[in-house]
């Protein structure tokens, strides 16, 4: 395919990824304001979010498996429909638990889309030419969420829209992704018989599920060393090895377990889990620090955060010429994890009252490490299975990577809820104030006494640099993760399928 193909045919998967990076980034910004009309605390804000990617965690892999049996394009537009269905009803939405179900149908749809995407890219252009490619993937990602902010606070301070119109906006542009990918998208197809492992998607879901609840219960409605959270860990563990005994035995695994007799997707799957910690665990919490901890307006939030998105576009647009020229890929992978660790490092020193020029270096520095990682990490795995397996190693890494995020956004959720309500509790205390204000839900800090605001903001401001001060670590294990994975030159043609398996071809 000439160039400009690929790209009429790339056109409907990029508006398709910019919608489902924008069901994430607009509502990231209207979450404080959501989260205080429906009357939810901090334990719903975390939830909100990692509905969304547990869903896409569980689905991902099974997207994956589909796009390795049957039409893609197909696929791309039914989980498109999805989530047109789920933003509506996500707008509905009369209380947190409404709106958490939403959120799950959402992360499906998302999902589907995000996976479908580079396994679409993977079956048009050989790894070489890839990165070319991977870095018009990283600026339409780079803008989805440039703009979700900014789109999502202008929503929320207009009056007659409202944090309701964050779940609409993205409806008509499916609609148009629809009508687009069936005009320009023609891949060959596989037709073969589909055997999806429905049970490993379901014990994989469970056991990460109660792992989170486990956590975010933890502390707070019962003791760290308890029964319960024997009974929860034990059961998640559990769950996890019934999970890996239904994968030896399913004919078509969700995750088949001999990949990972390749070094490298081995490797990237555990930097993935790392970087998806960091990534979604860390991030998600950027847009409570600007308005709760610097009182700044859903608008202001979107603006100041743009020092990370630009870093982050840049870098991966960069990144995915120079590797394309030059065939060359780990050392893009090492400085992105090794600049991750350092940005989170320097965002775990944020207080309420942190200079702002000192916030944007660091912002800085973590959206290029998340560029030089994100994409990459996908396109080593990609470079070392056969063709066949393209669809399923995508979405592994994928799957991991949100894995990653779901866990890190509830660990640190409850780790950040917790460090507010102690600090909170202890500076009350010490100035004689009431208590009562250092409770669970997410404060309305118009609403609060003037002494109590001040107490309010430093608790966020010292809560969310713990959090970062965790993701550090985490990013600078990935970054040594990195350094053990062998760096092979990116193939100049696509491997054709294996002479034992049959296919017969057709176009979507």
């Amino acid at each position: 395919m000439t160039h400009r193909q690929v790209l009429e045919a790339l056109s409907g998967l990029l508006l398709g990824l910019f919608v489902a990076v924008l069901s994430s980034t607009v509502v990231a910004n209207a979450l404080p304001h959501i989260l205080t009309d429906l009357h939810g605390g901090q334990t719903a804000y975390t939830w909100v979010v990692t509905a969304a990617l547990l869903s896409l965690t569980a689905a991902t892999p099974i997207w994956g498996k589909l796009s390795d049996l049957v039409s893609r394009k197909l696929l791309v537009q039914i989980a498109l429909v999805i989530y047109i269905v789920s933003s509506a009803l996500a707008g509905l939405s009369q209380n947190t638990g409404q709106l958490i179900a939403c959120r799950v149908l959402q992360g499906i749809g998302a999902g589907g889309v995000t996976a479908l995407a580079q396994i679409c890219l993977a079956a048009m252009v050989p790894p070489r030419e890839r990165g070319r490619y991977s870095g018009y993937f990283g600026a339409v990602f780079a803008l989805a969420t440039i703009g979700g902010p900014l789109i999502g606070g202008v929503v929320v301070d207009t009056s007659w829209l409202g944090w309701r119109w964050c779940f609409y906006l993205g409806i008509p542009f499916s609609l148009v992704a629809i009508v687009v990918l069936q005009r320009t998208l023609r891949l060959p197809v596989v037709r073969r018989k589909a055997k999806i492992d429905y049970l490993g998607a379901t014990l994989i879901t469970a056991s990460v599920s109660l792992l989170m609840i486990w956590i975010s219960l933890a502390g707070d409605s019962y003791p760290w060393l308890s029964w319960q959270t024997a009974a929860m860990v034990g059961g998640g563990l559990a769950l996890a090895a019934l999970f890996v005994l239904a994968e030896r035995r399913a004919a078509e695994p969700i995750i088949p377990l001999d990949l990972f007799r390749h070094r490298t997707v081995t490797l990237a799957a555990i930097a993935s889990v790392l970087v998806g910690v960091g990534m979604y665990g860390a991030t998600t919490f950027l847009s409570q620090y600007f308005q709760l901890a610097r009182r700044e307006s859903p608008t202001m939030a979107g603006l100041l955060t743009l020092p990370m998105i630009l870093g982050l576009a840049v870098s991966s647009t960069v990144a995915g010429k120079l590797i394309t020229r030059y065939g060359r890929w780990k050392a893009y992978l090492v400085a992105g994890t090794g600049l991750l660790a350092v940005g989170f490092a320097l965002l775990g020193t944020v207080r309420d009252d942190t200079p702002y020029a000192l916030l944007a270096v660091a912002m800085a520095i973590t959206g290029v490490g998340l560029g030089l990682t994100m994409q990459n990490l996908v396109l080593a795995v990609q470079n070392t299975v056969p063709r066949h397996e393209l669809g399923t190693a995508s979405s592994t890494v994928t799957f991991f990577r949100t894995m990653g995020g779901a866990m890190g956004v509830s660990a640190l959720g409850a780790l950040l809820s917790h460090q507010v309500t102690r600090h909170l509790t202890d500076s009350l205390a010490a100035a004689h104030l009431p208590t009562a204000a250092a409770g669970g839900g997410i404060p309305d800090l118009g609403t609060l006494p003037a002494p109590v605001v001040p107490l309010v903001t430093d608790a966020f401001g010292h809560g969310i640099a713990t959090v970062f001060l965790i993701a550090a670590p985490l990013a600078l294990l990935a970054f040594l993760v990195v350094l053990l994975i062998r760096e092979v030159p990116l193939r100049t043609t696509q491997d054709e399928a294996p002479a034992d398996r049959p296919r017969e071809l057709a176009l979507d």
